[in-house]
């Protein structure tokens, strides 16, 4: 998996972050990515569209992306800039929506109870391995399967299956 080092700051948000803090349902009517991108976690955190950089994390607790199987809430989050996701968990409907969209999401107990938001991370997704340059810490990550390489990878399931197909 060539070029997926990815690198940025931490925002730390805690358990159950629902789609509905992700992305607001005022915004639904929109399929604007960069407008969804300028509301991305509005309810969770009113500024964060603003602190958040290009290549930044989102790390959070159990249960990221729980409620409704929205779509949006991804997209919104990739749009924003978010190089990845770390949480300890995520619901299984906003896991795939992820994938499916090229988002990276990272399963690690370990580094959502370490990491703190500011924290600067090294992600390397072909070694599986989180490292908080802050603290000196580094974190274990179960590797995607080859399929779900080339999915992230190539942006997104449907850039996967096209690349697939020439």
């Amino acid at each position: 998996m060539a070029n997926m080092i990815y690198k940025g700051r931490a925002h730390r948000f805690g358990d159950d972050i629902n789609t509905d803090e992700i992305i607001p349902a005022r915004y639904l009517n929109t399929t604007d990515k960069q407008e969804l991108a300028k509301h991305c976690m509005e309810d969770a955190d009113k500024d964060f569209a603003k602190k958040a950089k290009p290549s930044d994390f989102i790390v959070a607790g159990k249960n990221f992306g729980c409620g409704s199987s929205r779509e949006h809430a991804p997209i919104a989050i990739k749009a924003a800039g978010i190089s990845c996701v770390i949480a300890e968990n995520f619901a299984r409907i906003f896991f795939r929506n992820s994938i499916n969209i090229g988002l990276p999401i990272i399963e690690s107990k370990e580094a959502s109870e370490n990491i703190k938001s500011g924290d600067i991370l090294s992600v390397d997704m072909k070694s599986g391995t989180i490292r908080n340059v802050t603290r000196k810490e580094s974190y274990k990550f179960e590797k995607y399967p080859p399929f779900m390489q080339r999915i992230v990878r190539s942006g997104g399931l449907m850039n996967s299956i096209k690349k697939g197909a020439k």
